[in-house]
């Protein structure tokens, strides 16, 4: 199988895996990854592979059920066995997105992140996001 039908192949067992709203989550999804810097979810409907208006991509967030452990196992089987003395490589990174006003935010938590200002606590409560990524 050649690189673009396993590409094919990887893109369709993830939009099944999508369930509810897949066809808006997977436009976001590609938005996500062909923005270079996000600040806010409507400005992600302004990405050229959104073809929707802003609002759907709140209802896709609210409304999709991804089938997460079948997912994680789509992209685990990407990574392939590795030779005798080679090694998988992994590289992780959190982000902390402070909200400390976001009183109804229902996965509010407090985070640590780094402030340039002296003295300033390093904590706040907001969101958390963190990725982790198979370094080639």
């Amino acid at each position: 199988m050649n690189s673009i039908s396993k590409l094919k192949a990887f893109r369709q067992a993830a939009y099944d895996n999508l369930c509810r709203a897949h066809d808006s989550m997977f436009e976001l999804k590609d938005a996500v990854l062909l923005t270079r810097k996000i600040y806010s979810l409507a400005e992600l409907s302004l990405s050229p592979v959104f073809r929707r208006k802003w609002p759907s991509i709140y209802e896709a967030v609210e409304d999709s059920r991804p089938q997460r452990k079948k997912l994680m196992r789509l992209y685990i089987d990407q990574i392939p066995v590795p030779e005798a003395k080679s090694r998988i490589i992994l590289a992780g990174d959190h982000t902390a997105w402070a909200r400390p006003y976001a009183v109804t935010l229902q996965d509010r938590t407090t985070e640590h992140y780094v402030t340039g200002i002296p003295n300033n606590k390093p904590v706040a409560p907001g969101e958390g996001y963190s990725t982790i990524v198979w370094v080639r």
